[in-house]
């Protein structure tokens, strides 16, 4: 969608978030990024201003990267939408009862097996390994 260009990834973010504050008309992604903002009430006031979308975080100073959780959260949904990798939407309904029916506690729990899927995939120099990750996620169901 923006390639690798952070800023203009953080800007769609900020502006999607501007014209739903403003009521303007959404693009259907400006749409799915305003919906992970509603449900992340802590990272709306970074989105009141544009200069904060340049902000640094460090994993390593305990600090969550805002646009990577929110990217996760998209990534998710449209995972389970589409059912890619297969079996994936069947292991997030199967972890539904387990969150009380809160699609959003279930997708974070799947964040975990995401990130981890991609960690490995960047550390090996190879593509997501989608059987791995579709397994993390189902052994969710058994914890």
């Amino acid at each position: 969608m923006f390639g690798n260009d952070r800023d203009q990834l953080r800007l769609h973010y900020y502006r999607a978030w501007q014209q739903h504050q403003n009521n303007q008309p959404l693009d259907p992604l400006q749409r799915q990024i305003v919906a992970v903002l509603m449900d992340h009430p802590e990272y709306q006031a970074m989105f009141e201003n544009e200069q904060a979308l340049g902000s640094e975080y460090a994993p390593e100073l305990g600090q969550t990267n805002p646009f990577m959780h929110m990217g996760f959260h998209l990534a998710i949904r449209d995972q389970v939408q589409t059912d890619r990798p297969a079996g994936i939407r069947d292991a997030y309904e199967s972890l539904l009862p387990l969150c009380e029916g809160n699609g959003h506690e279930v997708e974070h729990r799947m964040l975990d097996c995401l990130a981890e899927c991609l960690w490995q995939a960047q550390r090996a120099n190879q593509v997501p390994d989608e059987s791995a990750y579709l397994e993390c996620v189902k052994e969710l169901t058994a914890r």
